[in-house]
């Protein structure tokens, strides 16, 4: 489906397109229930994505409108760094509405809807990731001046939204986007080959990563919660870095 209008045109979705869905939508659902965070889990039973149905936008933004207050617009791929955080902080979640193709099923460069809706949407049901995310957003909008503030909160997203891992009593899941839209990634995330660390702000602003690989670093949680929670660490921790002109590399 090409997206040039700026919105969904369900009827433009082509069989290939279906297909696409409902493949990834099975690859994915069958490694994640053994394997993702309740919390996602949930969240994608209360948002109704299945495998049969490309997700309306409309109908999704209903769903989450009534739930966190959060909506979806459509984008025709990645947008500027500070049109995307003023849509986090206004509580919108740019999303593109176009399909890889089938024979780019494994791999490709830039997100589709499959990582931005499958992805990234479910858990805006949930209040405490929700407000995270929004919170990131407006801490973006007080230090779009600063560009190193801007790319250390670039780290702090990578590494909880996209990459994120979620510690379940003596077992670790998975909740980050880069990782439920991908198996590669899901199998990366839990196997032996990458380090795994205590969510630590301090530790997560020193490390750098690489978006053209699989992941080698992922940083672990308990709860969605003690994300909101270290905003106000996040914020105190940009401060006094632009105070002290501390150079992060």
């Amino acid at each position: 489906m090409n997206n040039n209008n700026l919105q969904q045109r369900y009827e433009l979705y082509t069989t290939d397109d279906f297909k696409v869905w409902q493949t990834l939508y099975d690859r994915q659902m069958n490694y994640l229930q053994m394997h993702a965070a309740k919390n996602y889990l949930d969240a994608i039973e209360a948002i109704a994505f299945n495998r049969h149905v490309i997700p309306h936008f409309g109908d999704t933004t209903v769903r989450l409108q009534q739930a966190t207050g959060w909506q979806l617009k459509v984008v025709p791929n990645l947008v500027p760094q500070d049109e995307f955080f003023t849509a986090l902080s206004q509580r919108i979640f740019p999303a593109t509405a176009w399909l890889r193709s089938y024979e780019q099923i494994d791999y490709i460069e830039e997100p589709d809807m499959f990582h931005d809706v499958f992805g990234h949407v479910p858990l805006l049901m949930n209040a405490d990731y929700a407000a995270f995310m929004e919170g990131i957003g407006k801490l973006a909008m007080q230090w779009m001046h600063n560009p190193q503030a801007i790319s250390l909160l670039g780290r702090m997203y990578w590494f909880t939204i996209e990459f994120g891992l979620m510690q379940e009593q003596d077992e670790l899941k998975l909740y980050g986007a880069g990782i439920m839209s991908s198996l590669a990634e899901a199998n990366n995330a839990l196997g032996t080959a990458s380090a795994k660390h205590v969510f630590d702000l301090r530790q997560m602003l020193h490390t750098n990563y690489r978006t053209d690989i699989l992941q080698d670093t992922y940083f672990t949680i308990t709860s969605f919660s003690q994300l909101y929670q270290s905003l106000p660490a996040m914020d105190a921790a940009l401060k006094a870095i632009v105070k002290d002109e501390v150079l992060i590399t």
